[in-house]
């Protein structure tokens, strides 16, 4: 399926990468211990369900960080809304303490930022020698 760095399904041929970070609500620092390890495991579980690569995992205390790839049909905040949502209700019915500490598990604001194998200067570059 990835050839040269690139994947492809029926109609592209793409490398679409995102960092995407969020935070327990009110920046609590809950993602410690068996919370972090049933964490890891559900992300994981939601990269292959969604068919998105999953890169790299964080889980530090306070946020989470994930590079992770998907095809263009994933909208970047769909994507890290899947990410967000499952996880959020498997942890919040398995770990008491979490329903009872927060509102909600996750607070409402992340960051995507895209990474890949090119620059923007190096596209900018291209682009303009186009002509």
């Amino acid at each position: 399926m990835e050839q040269h760095g690139y994947a492809r399904n029926a109609g592209a041929v793409f490398s679409l990468k995102y960092h995407l970070v969020f935070c327990p609500k009110y920046r609590q620092s809950v993602l410690v211990g068996p919370v972090a390890d049933r964490l890891k495991m559900l992300l994981h579980a939601k990269a292959l369900a969604l068919k998105a690569t999953l890169h790299t995992l964080a889980v530090m205390p306070d946020h989470v960080h994930l590079f992770v790839e998907s095809d263009p049909g994933m909208a970047p905040a769909k994507l890290a809304a899947q990410f967000k949502g499952f996880p959020s209700r498997v942890l919040r019915q398995e770990f008491r303490h979490l329903r009872s500490q927060l509102p909600s598990l996750w607070s409402r604001s992340d960051y995507i930022g895209s990474g890949g194998h090119v620059s923007e200067a190096t596209v900018r570059r291209y682009i303009e020698n186009q002509q």
